[in-house]
């Protein structure tokens, strides 16, 4: 996309020129202690889930020659400074969202929390920076913008991150008001021949990520950097420059309200209404099925063959919720399960 900008080089360095002079430059280690400070600490328990963590992509020199593209980690605390040394300064290729996650995975659906909302402007040149310069900061209005945390070189173009003060609970209706709200957002911030010299407006995830700043970028071998330009903002503040009220985001509504009136549910669902309308029982249903389910599944594990054990475990798991068999129980009967299949497959 930035294929517009000739002399990339000299481009990178009037920008930096520019934003040096108005802004004090931040390094990476720090920029991201900035936006993730509650990471947890290396061995506390992943199924912690009130301090979920940071999680960036970066390559490995190891998998060169391989399929495997980039490798996964999490953003630990007391771990961050040796790791960002290790993994993420001067490296070719790496990538972090503005969202925190619980477990392992990077993934939208496993998202908890918003630390900062980011925005990517390609092809930006001096000209560009200093429209953009004009636009943020001001009164909510026409093509205005509110003032970013950061801006961050990419390259050829501009990461845009407003860290906020809070994070931003991601519960499942609030992702999409996020999504409508950052593409309002990103609509006015990206005006063609104005703050970006390209034409085709590029809409992004909440989730996506962008090159980790101290990193370099692989296509033009130049280093990303960040400048500190603001501070911390409030929800209140980013939904101020929404240009249409239905792209604000209510954090009260955490979840898509019913589509159906009590009248037409009591029709569709008669059951439901009897039970949580009527007698007022909103616990969640359960199955109700009798434990020989499960009993059954235990007695089949000698058929087990090959690699197909964690397969037979999972369905242990599945039969266990469905016929309300204690954890602790499940538990005992998955680790006796496991190593006698270990001790089977030993034999063949």
């Amino acid at each position: 996309m930035s294929n517009n900008i000739k002399n990339k080089k000299k481009n990178y360095k009037e920008v930096e020129e520019l934003l040096g002079f108005h802004y004090k430059e931040i390094e990476g280690e720090e920029f991201y202690t900035y936006i993730f400070p509650n990471n947890q600490d290396e061995g506390e328990m992943s199924g912690d889930y009130s301090k979920p963590n940071a999680i960036y992509l970066y390559k490995d020199p190891k998998d060169e020659g391989t399929e495997r593209k980039l490798r996964r980690r999490i953003m630990l605390n007391d771990t961050w400074e040796e790791d960002y040394r290790d993994f993420v300064e001067d490296n070719p290729m790496t990538l972090c969202s503005g969202l925190a996650y619980r477990g392992r995975i990077n993934r939208l659906e496993y998202s908890q929390q918003m630390n900062a909302l980011v925005f990517d402007l390609d092809a930006v040149g001096k000209n560009e920076l200093m429209n953009l310069f004009s636009r943020i900061g001001k009164k909510p209005g026409l093509r205005t913008l509110p003032q970013p945390t950061f801006i961050v070189m990419s390259g050829t173009g501009l990461h845009i991150y407003y860290v906020f003060k809070e994070p931003i609970a991601l519960y499942p209706n609030i992702k999409l008001q996020m999504k409508q709200l950052k593409y309002d957002l990103t609509f006015k911030m990206w005006e063609y021949k104005a703050t970006s010299q390209e034409k085709q407006i590029q809409y992004q995830s909440i989730n996506q990520g962008f090159r980790m700043v101290g990193s370099r970028n692989d296509k033009y071998d130049l280093p990303v950097k960040a400048f500190k330009t603001g501070e911390r903002v409030t929800l209140d503040y980013i939904n101020s420059y929404a240009d249409e009220e239905k792209n604000r985001v209510d954090i009260n509504k955490r979840f898509r309200p019913t589509q159906y009136s009590l009248e037409e549910a009591e029709e569709k669902f008669p059951e439901w209404y009897e039970r949580v309308i009527v007698q007022g029982d909103k616990r969640a249903k359960r199955w109700d099925i009798k434990r020989d389910l499960y009993d059954w599944w235990l007695r089949q594990s000698y058929k087990v063959k090959g690699g197909h054990r964690y397969f037979y475990l999972m369905c242990m798991a599945i039969y266990a919720v469905k016929c309300n068999i204690s954890k602790n129980e499940v538990r005992e009967d998955m680790y006796k399960t496991f190593d006698e299949l270990v001790l089977l497959q030993s034999f063949k």
